[in-house]
């Protein structure tokens, strides 16, 4: 009984997910313009990388053909991973009222945005990944994107993916609470989202980054995020090294969680609806 009380439980949230990840495939057109428009920026990156190569390539902290798997996968899985992505409905519902009908569901409404964002960027990347991943392989080497070196390198790439992918999300829920202190979120967008993308390695990787900043960067939640994942996939990271930051980025996840969590709790106990 307590166990089918508990499936139950589960099955709202399982629900909240099919609904928005259902909603996300509907968009292919936005898709499509996405898909042409990241293959292009992900060429116009390498050949300003292949530049640069060519006049030092033992200047730099990763290989060419390392590198190009980076740019590509970091290409293909860009909604998934992408900091400046929000979900504008639950912005609205904030601002508008009508999280008073989201208090009144017999859900908790933290893991209820949680699972709607994941589906939304799942869904979206989904639609983007294939056709990218597919042009990408046919790239003549060293530039192309090609398998994992090994299974274990394509096991411990999907693992950290999809703790990356729970980083994000939870990170985007403090977003998504801090609304709750402002009349507008459109500040805490711009301000936040530049910061994360360099922070996370959008802009540059990680490893081409002065020492001490990458330093800094790297113990922080933003490496987590796709950074690790991608040089896991690259075969840029392995060993201790893949260990110490595979264990970095399943405390920043757990530690996100917990203060989205407690946040949340203190947030709604200040929320005012106007209106009968």
């Amino acid at each position: 009984m307590l166990i089918s009380v508990k499936a139950g439980r589960f099955q709202k949230y399982i629900t909240f997910f099919r609904m928005r990840f259902i909603g996300g495939l509907q968009y292919r057109a936005a898709a499509l313009a996405g898909v042409v428009t990241q293959f292009a920026w992900g060429s116009l990156e390498l050949l300003v990388y292949r530049a640069l190569y060519e006049m030092s390539p033992e200047a730099f902290p990763m290989s060419i053909k390392e590198l190009s798997a980076y740019i590509w996968l970091r290409q293909a899985l860009l909604t998934l991973f992408m900091p400046w992505y929000y979900d504008n409905d639950i912005f609205a519902s904030i601002r508008d009222g009508s999280i008073a009908y989201e208090l009144s569901r017999p859900v908790n409404i933290y893991y209820m945005w949680f699972t709607r964002a994941m589906a939304g960027r799942l869904s979206r990347m989904i639609l983007r990944c294939l056709p990218i991943v597919v042009v990408a392989v046919f790239v003549p080497e060293p530039y192309g994107l090609r398998l994992p070196k090994d299974v274990f390198c394509a096991l411990c790439f999907l693992v950290t993916a999809f703790v990356g992918l729970v980083v994000v999300v939870a990170f985007s829920m403090l977003i998504y609470i801090s609304a709750f202190y402002t009349v507008s979120t459109d500040g805490l967008r711009y301000l936040f989202s530049p910061v994360i993308e360099f922070m996370a390695g959008s802009l540059i990787p990680i490893p081409f980054m002065p020492e001490g900043v990458k330093r800094i960067v790297e113990i922080l939640p933003f490496a987590s995020m796709q950074d690790i994942p991608l040089r896991v996939y690259s075969g840029n990271m392995a060993g201790r090294e893949l260990l110490i930051k595979a264990g970095l980025q399943l405390f920043w996840a757990v530690a996100l969680i917990i203060i989205g969590r407690l946040w949340v709790h203190f947030a709604i106990k200040r929320v005012v609806v106007q209106g009968g």
